[in-house]
């Protein structure tokens, strides 16, 4: 089993204050402005995995049901269930996501919420089984504005719940023990 992000050794956990902040700028400015930097992919991918693991740690920490990722999550989950009522999200296919025919009826989805969700069309990184962590088998690079619809979907249907209970569970063990 691969580490986990943010486990000892990965770069992408390394970024200070200052890395971070010339990050950010560096992430405003057009993409024409960097061809295929090496260094950009690195701060985009420090960027996408501190994503990952404050939404992670977000949805260990408060039962999902009450979460509100964006100011648009009804607009979000009633479009998606409109155009995916059938896309299972509990555990994801990549071919939902990815494949020729998938790509040609997300991209209209995604399309409506540009103006309406902040950098909608950014990478982020998804879980695939929504039971696990971020892990490198567990994680496919999906647009932000899937990801929300995707986690919106599972954190109303009840599906990030077993993440929540784990730590709970896992909490309340460590609590106990520690009194005992």
């Amino acid at each position: 089993m691969a580490a986990p992000f943010g486990a000892a050794g990965s770069d992408l956990g390394a970024l200070g204050p200052a890395e971070a902040a010339a990050a950010a700028r560096a992430l405003s400015l057009p993409a024409e402005a960097f061809g295929n930097d090496p260094a950009v992919e690195l701060i985009w991918a420090a960027r996408a995995h501190q994503h990952a693991e404050v939404h992670f740690n977000l949805i260990s920490s408060v039962d999902p049901q009450f979460l509100k990722l964006t100011k648009a999550d009804d607009q979000i989950y009633a479009q998606f269930r409109k155009s995916f009522g059938d896309l299972r999200i509990d555990v994801l296919d990549p071919e939902d996501l990815k494949s020729v025919p998938a790509k040609e009826k997300w991209r209209p989805f995604c399309l409506q919420f540009e103006g309406i969700v902040e950098d909608f069309n950014y990478g982020t990184l998804l879980r695939l089984d929504c039971s696990q962590g971020y892990s490198e088998e567990n994680t496919i690079l999906a647009t932000r504005i899937q990801f929300f619809a995707i986690e919106i979907a599972r954190n109303r249907e009840g599906c990030n719940r077993a993440v929540y209970h784990r730590t709970r569970v896992a909490s309340l063990a460590t609590e106990e023990m520690s009194s005992g």
